[in-house]
């Protein structure tokens, strides 16, 4: 199985920074994407952002300029810098690797989630 775990969520004023961080452990073969999901009160999960195996990254409008997504490919991890932080930020933060790992004697695909991070973006 692969567990992931996040860190780096609080409480923030506008215009301020975080640091989310996304560590993945057990039997991980390969990860090819990273990424960052948010689910704001009473609206559907969305995509923040995400990187690719070879590092190529993608970004919801509304995050461009503003949030970075980076990854450590020996540790398994994955970044989220957020700069200029807004109330409408505000939101539990997830983060999701999809690749494949190892069970048993076989290989399965892995689409993993973590368990959430909350960002609070208020004065």
């Amino acid at each position: 199985q692969v567990q992931l775990a996040e860190s780096g969520g609080g409480l923030v004023q506008p215009g301020g920074s975080l640091r989310l961080s996304c560590a993945a452990s057990g039997s991980i073969f390969s990860i090819n994407a990273m990424g960052w999901y948010r689910q704001a009160p009473g609206k559907q999960r969305e995509m923040v952002t995400t990187i690719t195996s070879i590092g190529s990254t993608k970004y919801a409008d509304s995050v461009k300029g503003r949030f970075t997504i980076s990854r450590d490919n020996a540790k398994n991890t994955v970044y989220l810098q957020m700069n200029s932080l807004k109330p409408e930020d505000t939101a539990v933060y997830y983060c999701n690797m999809k690749g494949v790992y190892r069970r048993d004697l076989y290989y399965a695909p892995l689409d993993a989630w973590g368990q959430g991070t909350l960002v609070t973006v208020s004065s």
